[in-house]
């Protein structure tokens, strides 16, 4: 008995030593020559399409395998040389020949000999219990073609048993998972951890940006201890986050299929792998098995001066509200970002004033060294009669997606030195706020550049002495949303006039984890009017902040009872704010039960409006209107959110605040507002950026002076292109092919404004046009040099949106009608799949779809369209002499 469990137990050892010898990676048979067919096919079509009417392109060949050197210490260390044959290029899916761009083509005269002669040139593996150690080629090879040797090496890589392990290949350093059952082995790779150099950019806010789902999975089929057949498979899938229906996809696919196996070469005898390779060539040398970069090169590409001087006409100031500007704003961006400074320079020296402000649009977001360089060394901000230029250029840079520590640096400078422009220097202030969010907001408060601003814009706002100056660097602060910015905020919120104003509105737009109890207390005291009387402006803003962070039940339950003491007009504009927080579950707590208990719904009108609901984004509108207690316009503020599960962006808000009106008709001033000087203007925040303010009047001089020069004539207000969506990626595929993807959205705007005002009818009407276009790009392109797939997936759409205000003072208290009305409004898709040689060989498919979006008349709250009735039937029973 004794004597059968010894020979077992050596039976179980002698197996056990067999197994740790050869299971843990692929083994070849010494003197054999593996005969395999290889494949390497990618695709590119829209997420739901199917691959039979994809783009893309197929590259075959024969591969042979051979053992060269196996360890005589270690049978799972071992060289194995792996030649590539026979290249084809092909379609990736059945076409006719009239289709197919290879028809007629010898693969020497597609890829070229050099590239042809590269290919077949073998490569050396070191292979260590199944993982690549060492990976030899050719110095001095083409990126492209050692990319596509890696994709193909990597595929040898696996391990015989089950587990997870980070591993190295073509992709980078990765996260794989095997799962091993008899002879099948499936590798799962975790795209999203692995580690490769990475270029390109996303877009700052997650609304405009692009989301990307990939995966990776390779089975192995072995027989007789190596590969009799690999499949590998990757998808990737991008969506644009604001509409996920403009997506693109690309798909990788790989096949080795063993054919053969063939007499050999037999083994070179040595003992370590560096004299093999020595002994083999010495021109091998170990390169990394991680994919390098590749420069793409566009040889019949338009000069950046050729370019511009094909779609300059689509920007001239009276074509800005068609889609066919944006598109040619976003194609000169794609242009700009391969200038130098001197071809950005020549261009900006010749151009005429007119399409000036356009230009310098695309150069500032175009955001490369070079064209911040050219912009920097044209614009001279020491001449007052470039405010314009200097202006766009500021505004660009504050919606800059990417900004980086240079364009700071640049502005901190420009703020530092001489500025002729009094509004422009309060505008790049106000700019370099916005740049510290967002350079904050990934991970750059550190930098010395930033750093250094907000040492700049707090020093110098504790020190300032004069108003305007306090105001600037406030507005600056709202942009920045810095978190040791709070205390100063606080102190002059309880301060008088605008700069109390802008300091609550600014605590207004920060995250509620920063809103802490010092905060709460300080708008407390504010709105409660606990030390002295506050303008209704900063009181209604302190409620709206204690509201929106968390209250407490005592807190909701002493506004609800101050709002009965209130004066009437403020009174109903808190209740409007309470009914707002029932109806969308805003983050009040108590406030449901606190209206209950006191049964505060009398006055309540709703005025917070969904605007478009779908799948992908929602957004809602509201109007807020606070009057003065004799019937003049105090402010109103017009919001747009856009919203999805996991973000928000506050795409627009435009505030009219007027104050000190009451002696254009001999009314009472409100309490505390009686030495307020006459005043009205606007303050607007767009895509998240607080613009700088602008002032209609100041003083009743002024404003009497406006009044009688007034004509029905529209004013222009603003135009201008803003990138909004600016995404570009590079996606190293797993057969060594790269896939370069971008995704552009931009948007041309045309904002005029017109005036009739009547002193016979005692009325006036304001009418705000805004015209837009907007036009979206996402393109993904695969390129090899020699053959290049690729789609297009484009949206645009032209839109009007008018804003009526009509006020009659004809009796007391003012009736005053607002009207928000879009019009009918084309809205155009198309996806355009094309595959090309560099010969000028093309296929091309398109799809189109157009659509008419019918006009709406945007419903305001009910006080207003009772307001509107009134006003509307007075209108009929006179007649519309104006003058």
């Amino acid at each position: 008995m004794i004597l059968l469990t010894v020979l077992f137990l050596c039976i179980i050892s002698t197996y056990s030593a067999s197994v740790k010898g050869h299971t843990t990676g692929p083994s070849l048979n010494n003197d054999k020559i593996y005969k395999f067919a290889y494949s390497s096919e990618v695709f590119i079509d829209q997420v739901k399409a199917s691959l039979r009417d994809s783009a893309g392109y197929r590259i075959s060949s024969g591969v042979d395998v051979n053992l060269l050197w196996r360890n005589p210490d270690n049978d799972d260390d071992q060289l194995i040389k792996i030649t590539i044959r026979d290249v084809q290029l092909e379609n990736v899916n059945e076409r006719p020949d009239t289709k197919s761009i290879f028809k007629g083509k010898s693969t020497e005269k597609i890829i070229g000999k050099e590239y042809l002669e590269a290919l077949r040139r073998p490569i050396v593996l070191q292979l260590t219990r199944g993982k690549v150690k060492n990976f030899y080629s050719y110095q001095n090879e083409p990126a492209l073609v050692q990319n596509l040797k890696r994709g193909l090496a990597s595929l040898f890589q696996l391990q015989l048993h089950s587990g997870a392990a980070r591993e190295v290949d073509v992709s980078g350093e990765c996260n794989v998972t095997y799962q091993v059952r008899q002879d099948q082995v499936t590798k799962i790779k975790a795209l999203d951890s692995c580690e490769i150099e990475k270029t390109g950019f996303t877009s700052p806010n997650q609304i405009l940006d692009v989301s990307t789902k990939a995966t990776s999975a390779t089975i192995y089929v072995l027989e007789d201890s190596f590969i009799k057949s690999i499949k590998a498979e990757e998808n990737y899938a991008l969506f644009l986050n604001s509409r996920r229906k403009t997506d693109a996809k690309v798909v990788s696919k790989q096949r080795l299929e063993l054919k053969s196996i063939q007499a050999g070469p037999g083994l070179i005898a040595a003992k370590q792998a560096a004299g093999v390779i020595k002994t083999l060539d010495s021109s091998y040398v170990a390169v990394p098995l991680v994919a390098e970069a590749v420069q793409a090169e566009c040889k019949k590409c338009p000069s950046l001066s050729e370019h511009w001087q094909s779609i300059k006409k689509h920007l001239h100031p009276e074509n800005l509200s068609k889609a066919e500007a944006t598109r040619s704003f976003l194609s000169l961006i794609q242009n700009l970002r391969k200038a130098t400074k001197e071809e950005i320079l020549q261009i900006l020296r010749s151009e005429n004033n007119e399409l000036l402000p356009q230009l310098v649009d695309a150069i500032t977001s175009a955001q490369t060294p070079a064209s911040l360089e050219a912009m920097l060394e044209f614009l001279d901000f020491k001449n007052i009669k470039s405010a314009i230029l200097q202006e766009r250029f500021l505004y660009a840079c504050g919606f800059a997606s990417h900004p980086n520590e240079m364009l700071l640096k640049a502005l901190t400078t420009k703020f530092q030195g001489e500025i002729a422009s009094e509004e422009i220097r309060e505008t790049v202030v106000i700019v370099m706020g916005a740049l510290i969010r967002k350079l904050c907001e990934r991970e750059g408060c550190k930098l010395p550049a930033v750093v250094e601003a907000k040492k700049l814009i707090l020093g110098r706002l504790e020190r300032a002495k004069k108003g305007d100056n306090v105001k600037m660097y406030l507005l600056a602060l709202k942009n920045a949303r810095l978190p040791e910015a709070i205390p100063l905020l606080l102190k002059y919120a309880e301060s008088e006039g605008p700069i109390s104003n802008i300091a609550a509105t600014a605590l207004q737009r920060y995250d509620v984890s920063f809103l802490t109890k010092e905060v709460k207390k300080t708008m407390n005291r504010i709105y409660h009017q606990s030390r002295k009387v506050h303008e209704k402006t900063v009181r209604t803003a302190a409620a709206a902040i204690i509201l929106n962070s968390n209250p407490s039940y005592m807190e909701v339950k002493n506004i609800l009872l101050s709002i009965g003491e209130l004066p009437l007009e403020m009174n109903k504009y808190m209740l409007s704010i309470i009914q707002d927080i029932l109806c969308f579950e805003m983050p009040a707590r108590y406030v449901k039960y606190s209206v209950k208990k006191y049964n505060s719904f009398s006055l309540l009108s709703h005025k917070r409006v969904p605007d478009l609901c779908g799948p992908d984004i929602s957004s809602t509108y509201s109007l807020d209107i606070l009057y003065s207690g004799s019937g003049i316009l105090r402010r109103s503020n017009l919001n747009i959110y856009i919203f999805n599960k996991n973000a928000q962006l506050h795409a627009s808000q435009v505030v009219i605040e007027a104050q000190g009106l009451e002696t254009i008709i001999a009314a009472t001033p409100d309490e505390g507002e009686e030495n307020l000087d006459s005043f009205a203007g606007m303050s607007a925040i767009l895509f998240d950026v607080q613009l700088r303010p602008v002032t209609f009047f100041q003083g009743y001089g002024d404003l009497m002076s406006k009044m009688l020069s007034a004509t029905g004539d529209p004013i222009n207000v603003v135009k201008g292109l803003i990138l909004l969506t600016d995404y570009s990626q590079v996606i190293q595929l797993q057969s060594g092919l790269r896939a370069s993807v971008e995704f552009q959205g931009g948007l041309s705007i045309d904002i005029s404004g017109g005036m009739e005002f009547s002193l016979w009818y005692r009325e006036s009407k304001t009418n705000v046009k805004n015209r837009g276009a907007m036009f979206i790009a996402g393109n993904i392109v695969v390129d090899s040099f020699f053959v290049k797939a690729g789609m297009e997936t484009t949206l645009e759409i032209e839109t009007t949106l008018d804003f009526i205000s009509t006020v009659q003072f004809s009796q007391y208290p003012f009736l005053v009608c607002m009207q928000m009305d879009r019009v009918e409004s084309p809205f155009r898709r198309y996806v355009t799949k094309y595959e090309s040689l560099p010969s000028g060989r093309r296929y091309t498919s398109r799809k189109a779809k157009v659509e008419l979006l019918p006009g709406s008349e945007y419903p305001l709250h009910q006080e207003n369209s009772n307001m509107c009735r009134k006003v509307f039937s007075t209108e009929s029973d006179s007649s519309s002499n104006w003058f």
